[in-house]
């Protein structure tokens, strides 16, 4: 029997994001899963609207047979919740083909896309390995959450990681 590995993911911000029309204060929070019943969500960010910030730490379990992590942004409303963004991320993206030591710390934008396929922001994550995966993790997988291929063939990179470098450097635009 295979252990389950555990993951760090440190949820950093989104940029971008727009709101459901319905949705009048702006109470954005984070829901990271690998299944159906191991998901972790941060606290509610009640002043950052369409800039949100968390900057928390996640513990999520990773079994073996788990390919990719889902992320998902979602807002309070008086209703309930609604989701604002999600984004499916490839185990492959944080480990793969190198010799990449446990605890490496590996900061990760990605593309957030609402529930009807469109682009609604980014969000910004840092993913450190606990406890190492085995081998059969490693393998690519389909995404949990596709895009519809309208929205796919207009050239966009859906689930492609935009690496950050931290540097001292200052950002230029």
């Amino acid at each position: 029997m295979e252990h389950a590995a555990s993951l760090e993911v440190s949820v950093i911000s989104a940029e971008s994001l727009r709101f459901p029309t319905a949705t009048t204060r702006k109470n954005a929070f984070v829901v990271v899963g690998t299944g159906s019943c191991d998901r972790r969500a941060t606290a509610v960010d009640q002043r950052g609207g369409a800039f949100p910030s968390w900057n928390e730490k996640l513990t999520v379990p990773f079994p073996p047979q788990v390919r990719s992590i889902e992320v998902d942004v979602r807002c309070k409303t008086a209703m309930g919740e609604k989701s604002v963004g999600r984004s499916t991320i490839a185990v492959s993206d944080f480990i793969g083909g190198y010799d990449i030591p446990c605890g490496y710390l590996h900061f990760l934008s990605y593309r957030l896309h609402d529930k009807e396929g469109k682009r609604n922001g980014i969000i910004n994550l840092a993913v450190k390995v606990l406890t190492w995966l085995p081998q059969s993790c490693l393998r690519p997988s389909a995404p949990l959450f596709p895009v519809p291929a309208a929205v796919a063939s207009d050239g966009a990179l859906v689930g492609i990681a935009i690496p950050y470098a931290q540097t001292n450097l200052p950002y230029h635009s």
